[in-house]
């Protein structure tokens, strides 16, 4: 498969590379796991196997042997040759025949996934480019030609229904867990990061999102040591302005990290574009079986 335009920006991405923060590498990966696994689905590979993430739309390839494809995520316009291809279903290219997307009605981030999968060489058992690290295969640009694996499964039956992270409203609410530094904070400032409404600003990229609104207040201010953060880990710097982090987010921080968003809502964060209005819910708070309410969850 060649690549013959990018648009902002294209690279190969895959489950990541989970289990090695301790070496200091963070997990990378799809932005929306959820796209990935249902692109790949349609194809016949694992829901984790490599494929090629691009943001707003521009990517255009020339398929140089015959395979199944699948484009899910952000809802891009596209065509093979001149024809138009459904998106969250599967279609047959010809060798020579050349895929064209556009720019994405809404959301950020498409996934073009084909049977077999991309198979560039694995880094420490992931085959995803790491912007931060430089990790895996390089982002993709004109000329690239990507090699598509022999190991074909069989393809998924579209479904009328699908949940996608991508999303038309203008409004997104995210659920939150506190902590684990949510007492460095003022109580005034606790109410105000679950109360207000805020931005997503223009400062989003694959390590992380900026949201706007009112400062949120430190009640120590004390140097916290670095300590090690995970994705959807919420941190406040001194702007009082938080940093949603996202999969390419560094293993570590050293600001106070007020509160982690919920796996399941990060790739729907991944998926807001600038000027998304942005909500907090805190989790319920989970009980064992004795009806007691379970640490770390406030």
């Amino acid at each position: 498969m060649e690549v013959l335009a990018t648009g902002p920006q294209a690279t190969v991405q895959d489950g990541g590379r989970a289990g090695c923060g301790h070496l200091g590498v963070p997990r990378a990966g799809a932005m929306d796991p959820l796209a990935l696994a249902q692109a790949n689905r349609l194809v016949g590979n694992l829901p984790d196997a490599a494929a090629i993430e691009f943001l707003l739309g521009g990517l255009a390839v020339r398929f140089t042997e015959p395979v199944g494809f699948s484009l899910a995520g952000a809802p891009v316009p596209a065509y093979l040759g001149t024809v138009p291809v459904p998106r969250n279903t599967w279609t047959y290219a010809r060798a020579g025949d050349v895929l064209t997307t556009g720019q994405p009605a809404y959301g950020l981030w498409t996934y073009l996934a084909v049977a077999g999968a991309i198979a560039v060489l694995p880094v420490l058992s992931s085959r995803s480019t790491d912007s931060l690290s430089g990790l895996g295969p390089p982002p993709l640009k004109l000329g690239d030609v990507i090699p598509i694996g022999s190991c074909r499964g069989t393809p998924g039956t579209p479904s009328d229904v699908f949940v996608e992270n991508a999303s038309a409203s203008a409004r997104l609410d995210l659920e939150i867990h506190w902590g684990p530094r949510d007492d460095w904070f003022t109580d005034e400032a606790r109410r105000t990061f679950v109360t207000a409404t805020w931005l997503v600003s223009t400062e989003v990229n694959r390590i992380a999102a900026r949201l706007t609104g009112p400062r949120l207040d430190q009640r120590r201010h004390d140097q916290l040591p670095t300590e090690g953060v995970h994705p959807g880990s919420i941190q406040v710097p001194p702007s009082g302005q938080p940093l949603v982090f996202l999969a390419n987010h560094p293993p570590t921080g050293g600001y106070p990290v007020i509160g982690v968003v919920s796996e399941p809502d990060l790739g729907r964060m991944a998926q807001a574009a600038p000027g998304t209005m942005v909500t907090m819910r805190v989790a319920r708070p989970r009980t064992d079986l004795t009806g007691r309410a379970r640490r770390g969850f406030r």
